[in-house]
């Protein structure tokens, strides 16, 4: 099969043919239809974390079962599937709560193993971690939910738990931050979206975002403040740097919510974050790390009835050698929304 491989840390990624992936014991292997490419690839590329080399990145991904693994119980060649970016191993009690996303044993694509710049993946524990995708879904809008889209609902929906007409600050409007919009639009939240791209901002408008703030420099907590008089209920990093981190923490109101779902590399041993503030108004830190199988059907059901609409944040899709050249400065790519790859151009 082709696929995107790297060779080592901060490599030039390469496009060749490899063997396709063995079919694990309980697990599948799917033929990928589409899948996204997001900044969790760039940080594998960069070394942010433990992957072995050569290695294949991409953890959204939808497409069609090929192959099924000895114990597999709910699923047959030529199902349309999709999996969250976490899998669970299926037996600790973690996945037995329906916490998959959680589990200790846990695999995910494009970093415990190979991944889904290729032609074929293979999944573990499927019948744990993998989600059937309804007829009326296709497969780059299924692929979108995998990682940004999933995150940012089970962060408003299930995390903080926006209510309706509260304030939420979104920073960063690429994928998971415009997802973040949409979604807490959807749950009767007034948003403020902030971000460094007006045209990502424009998007952002479009998908329900009351106020936009431009991130050139301004205050942005006291504009927040001064915008929801005192902060917002509800704050989300979608970026993942000490800077959107802060300024998210410092717009919240006393009492608030921060949801982190941008990865923060450490800097110095670990990331500086304002717990002074923390302390004194008695905010929530909440970490947000994917969303478990078990919880997808709420979310698709959302998406077929049309109150949810992720395939509007699709703003390209592109082939496996686009992907392999446009990996190394996926930090510094000016999107207004989310990249999908077609393994099959």
């Amino acid at each position: 099969m082709r696929a995107v491989v790297l060779n080592a840390v901060r490599a030039e990624p390469e496009v060749r043919e490899v063997a396709v992936p063995t079919t694990p014991v309980g697990g599948v292997v799917v033929r990928v239809l589409a899948t996204g490419m997001c900044r969790s690839d760039w940080h594998a590329w960069a070394g942010h974390d433990d992957i072995a080399f050569p290695h294949v990145p991409g953890h959204e991904l939808a497409g069609v079962v090929s192959e099924v693994g000895e114990g597999v119980g709910r699923w047959s060649v030529g199902d349309r599937v999709t999996v969250p970016f976490v899998c669970g191993c299926g037996r600790c009690e973690w996945c037995r709560a329906g916490q998959a996303q959680v589990c200790p044993d846990q695999q995910q694509p494009g970093f415990t193993h190979w991944g889904s710049f290729a032609e074929y993946v293979a999944l573990h524990a499927a019948d744990t971690n993998l989600v059937r995708i309804p007829d009326e879904v296709d497969f780059a809008t299924a692929a979108s939910l995998g990682c940004r889209f999933a995150t940012a609902y089970r962060a408003l929906a299930g995390r903080a738990r926006v209510a309706n007409g509260e304030w939420v600050t979104v920073i960063g409007a690429g994928g998971v931050g415009l997802s973040a919009v949409m979604i807490a639009r959807a749950l009767g939240g007034r948003v403020i979206a902030v971000d460094r791209n007006r045209e990502a901002l424009s998007v952002a408008a479009g998908l329900g975002a009351e106020h936009t703030l431009l991130a050139d420099g301004a205050d942005i907590p006291a504009a927040v403040a001064a915008l929801t008089t005192g902060g917002s209920a509800v704050s989300v990093d979608a970026v993942g740097s000490e800077q959107t981190c802060a300024d998210a923490i410092l717009s919240l109101r006393r009492r608030g919510r921060h949801v982190q779902i941008g990865l923060l590399p450490p800097i110095e041993g670990h990331p500086r974050v304002p717990m002074s503030r923390v302390i004194a108004w008695e905010l929530d830190l909440l970490g947000s790390h994917g969303m478990a199988a078990a919880d997808y059907p709420g979310m698709m059901s959302l998406i077929e009835r049309g109150a949810l609409q992720p395939q509007r944040l699709i703003e390209r899709t592109i082939g496996l050698a686009d992907a392999a050249a446009l990996l190394p400065g996926f930090d510094r790519a000016v999107v207004a929304g989310m990249t999908i790859i077609d393994p099959t151009r």
